[in-house]
């Protein structure tokens, strides 16, 4: 296994849900400590700082550590776990699935139950099952079983699914992809800096609670006060059946995204023709999307203070906020190519330029 996918192996099978990326965070350190000088702000996010120019712009790559998942409510007094979500989930992609709850004095695996088919009447067959009506099935005989066992109200909850290259190891199969593939990115970034010089000091920020509203992205936006910023995210592949070209047209392979909207941001013009011209101009495949239903780190980076012209690079991803998502490493090379080669040109000059 190379570095990149022990890295990626590392990042997606640590658990960290909104509130909780502790164990994220811890792997982003140990690959980012030899290579940058770390903090982390008030509110958990990870600031890793790569000086090039002390005289030239501030530039902020931002990623976030969180995933979606979920978080003990509470024990019936049968044992089985009911359950809040964090971050956005469909019902129909959670039922009969293996989950992890982080207790206090240990791991438990417990699975999303369900009706047998046998059990269903035509009707009830056509209906999605709610979120408030399912409950996980740890495997014990009571409520005081499933106390004694550690389990308590706001413990994480995060899918099962091991980082698993496919028939053609080019695609990879994982959970959180989104959004450890944008982290691994930073950590990849920050590693080409130091054979590269580059003419502004970079930020290579893991955001918390992204997924719940992108409030690390804000926090750690007042501690790094960035003159350009980049968000690095996953975009939703269109290359599956049943995905019309009108609503995800990028296909996995084919390059990173650029997004040329999102529900949080119009990213800046200036900074988009900027990253397409490096691209075109050293033979980086990209690809162009949309996000309408969907924000980023970037909507909160780019309002701040005067303003951060921003963009989003991204990633096409089939199956994100499920349990297994799916990459192609082809994307993740280029993205990392992209930035490394856009970083070196943003110098004072040109950066000035975008913010007049």
């Amino acid at each position: 296994m190379d570095r990149v996918l022990t890295l990626l192996t590392e990042l997606t099978e640590a658990a960290g849900v909104p509130g909780q990326e502790h164990d994220v965070r811890e792997v982003m350190k140990q690959h980012l400590s030899d290579i940058a000088t770390i903090e982390v702000d008030h509110l958990g996010s990870l600031i890793a700082k790569r000086a090039g120019d002390s005289a030239g712009p501030r530039v902020m790559l931002a990623s976030h550590l969180d995933e979606v998942g979920f978080m003990v409510n509470y024990i019936t007094d049968e044992g089985y776990i009911k359950f809040l979500p964090l971050g956005g989930w469909w019902e129909q992609v959670m039922l009969a699935q293996r989950v992890l709850i982080k207790t206090s004095k240990g791991d438990i695996v417990g699975v999303i139950g369900s009706k047998p088919p046998h059990l269903l009447s035509t009707e009830d067959r056509s209906k999605p099952v709610l979120m408030k009506e399912m409950f996980i099935d740890i495997g014990v005989a009571d409520q005081a079983e499933a106390k004694a066992a550690g389990v308590r109200p706001g413990d994480a909850i995060v899918p099962i699914c091991p980082l698993t290259p496919m028939q053609n190891p080019k695609y990879v199969m994982a959970k959180a992809v989104d959004n450890r593939l944008g982290c691994a990115v930073i950590v990849e970034v920050m590693r080409r800096l130091e054979a590269e010089k580059h003419p502004n000091t970079v930020y290579g920020v893991a955001t918390v609670q992204e997924e719940v509203g992108l409030r690390g992205a804000q926090t750690a936006t007042a501690v790094v006060e960035p003159d350009i910023g980049f968000a690095i995210d996953v975009g939703i592949a269109g290359d599956v059946p049943g995905i019309a070209q009108e609503d995800a047209r990028s296909k996995l392979g084919k390059g990173p995204l650029l997004l040329l909207l999102d529900a949080s941001m119009v990213p800046h013009r200036g900074l988009r023709d900027l990253v397409v011209e490096t691209a075109e101009q050293l033979g980086i495949p990209f690809q162009y999307d949309a996000i309408p239903k969907g924000g980023t780190d970037a909507g909160k980076i780019h309002m701040y203070g005067r303003g951060v012209p921003c963009l989003v690079i991204g990633f096409p991803t089939r199956y994100i906020h499920s349990h297994a998502a799916l990459f192609h490493r082809d994307d993740f090379d280029a993205a990392v190519e992209l930035l490394v080669a856009v970083l070196k040109r943003l110098d004072r000059q040109t950066v000035d330029k975008l913010q007049g």
